[in-house]
This record gives structure tokens, C-alpha cells and sequence, in this order.
């Protein structure tokens, strides 16, 4: 525990001296919750009809706003990893007396801790354009919960993408992938205005049910079927995975 929170230090002191990661994390979701609230708001709202159950559009936009801010924040990590891995660092806090896995913490804790204040930045702004929740403090308690536990889950996978990757640019497949499956989802639009093939990918993907999930947490609204089991346990296997994968990665002889 004392090597990670050294690592964990560390991290924070890179962050603090490199602020565009913050920056990147909250800039994006904040411009596109701005593009969908303020351009495409008004088509959208009444596109979706009763699925925003009388609210405003906005209402239904942030949870997927949310998630989309965890996964720019695990982007980041993946790079920041990478380059740690490029540069020889990680290499040489092999050969030191600390603990392994305190590398490794130190990154997924610092980077969780990161996304959640950039999450929390993310509701401010979403409040100050009419972002309404109803949700109880029992339910934003289990929002916060489940968001915690998506972006463990998202940035063990990050970390695991930055020790395989040889470069920062190996990196990009897992971007694109964290970047494009927000709009397959319910992130956006109700998975039932889509078409064919597309509305069968957007209601089985990992996202839609954890967006559906903290949807009706936020609001305050009944969760749709079984979206919260779902949730959690993509969320459960997605960190396990991850972090197997992370672990296995840097136990590998570097040679």
C-alpha cells in the first residue's frame, strides 16, 4: 500500500504538470453536450417522445455523457501507460524494491479519481443547461457507485492496451472503440428508432445497459428490465478481464 500510494503521488504530480489530460477529459463530453443539447436538442426531444418520460432532452443525454467522460478519461491512461512503457520507466521500477503491483494501482487509482472529478465537473455544466435529476441520495449513491466501478473496469482494459502497444499510435484502436460505441448505444437516441442489425447491436453492447442503468438512477425513474444486473456484471467482468490481462502483460519477460 505505501508503493502505490507513492505511485499514486506520482501520477498526481504528472496530471497537476500536464493539465491537457484533465482538459481532454472534461473539454470533449462538455462540447458534445453542448452540440446535442444546443444544435440538435430540439429534433431529437421530440424524436424520442416518451422515452425521456416528460423531461427535457438533456435529462436523457447526460448519463450517456457521463460514460462517455469515463471512457476519454481511460484513453488518457492507456497513453499515459504507454509512454511510461516506451520510455523505460516501468522497466527500470522493475528492478527496484517496491511492489509490482504498486505501478500498476497507482495508475488505475489515479486515473479513477481523475474521471470521477471530471464527471462531477460534467453534472455541473449539465445543471447550469437545465439538467433536472429527481433521483433520491440512495440512487445517486449507487450512480456514483456504478460509475466508479465502470471506469475501474475501463481503465484496467487502458492499462492493459498501453503495456501491449509498442507505440502511442497501438493505442488508437482502443480510442476509437471507446469513442464509437457511445453512439451505438442508448447514449444518444432510444435503441428502438434504429434500424435492423444496428437496434440489435445497440440493445446487446456493454454501454446501453450501464447508460439505461444510471439513467434511472439520475432520474429517478424505474430501470428498464434487468439493466442494473447487466450493468454491473459487464462492469464486474470487464474489470476482472482487464486487470488479468494488465497483470499477465507486465509479469511478462520485457526481453
Amino acid at each position: 500500500m505505501r508503493d502505490a500510494v507513492t505511485m499514486l503521488r506520482r501520477n498526481t504530480k504528472h496530471t497537476l504538470r500536464n493539465p491537457g489530460a484533465l482538459i481532454m477529459t472534461i473539454g470533449l463530453p462538455v462540447v458534445l453536450l453542448l452540440l446535442f443539447t444546443g444544435v440538435l436538442g430540439g429534433a431529437l426531444n421530440a424524436g424520442l417522445g416518451p422515452a425521456i418520460q416528460g423531461g427535457d432532452y438533456i435529462d436523457y443525454l447526460v448519463p450517456g455523457i457521463l460514460l462517455m467522460t469515463v471512457g476519454y478519461g481511460s484513453t488518457t491512461t492507456a497513453m499515459a501507460v504507454n509512454r511510461d512503457m516506451t520510455e523505460g520507466i516501468i522497466n527500470r521500477f522493475r528492478t527496484m524494491a517496491i511492489s509490482r503491483a504498486s505501478v500498476l494501482t497507482g495508475h488505475v487509482v489515479g486515473s479513477t479519481v481523475r474521471t470521477l472529478i471530471s464527471a462531477a465537473l460534467v453534472i455541473g455544466v449539465a445543471l447550469l443547461l437545465g439538467f433536472r435529476p429527481a433521483g433520491d441520495l440512495v440512487r445517486w449513491l449507487a450512480a456514483v457507485g456504478l460509475l466508479t466501478m465502470l471506469a475501474l473496469a475501463l481503465t484496467w482494459f487502458a492499462v492493459a492496451v498501453g503495456l501491449l502497444a509498442k507505440t502511442a499510435e497501438e493505442t488508437s484502436p482502443f480510442v476509437l472503440v471507446v469513442q464509437l460505441l457511445p453512439f451505438l448505444s442508448s447514449a444518444f437516441v432510444s435503441p428502438e428508432s434504429m434500424s435492423g442489425s444496428v437496434r440489435w447491436f445497440a440493445k446487446h453492447e456493454p454501454f446501453t445497459p450501464i447508460i439505461d442503468a444510471l439513467r434511472g438512477l439520475m432520474l429517478g425513474t424505474p430501470i428498464d428490465g434487468n439493466s442494473g444486473v447487466v450493468a454491473i456484471a459487464w462492469c464486474v467482468g470487464l474489470a476482472l478481464a482487464g486487470y488479468l490481462w494488465a497483470r499477465a502483460l507486465f509479469r511478462r519477460d520485457p526481453s
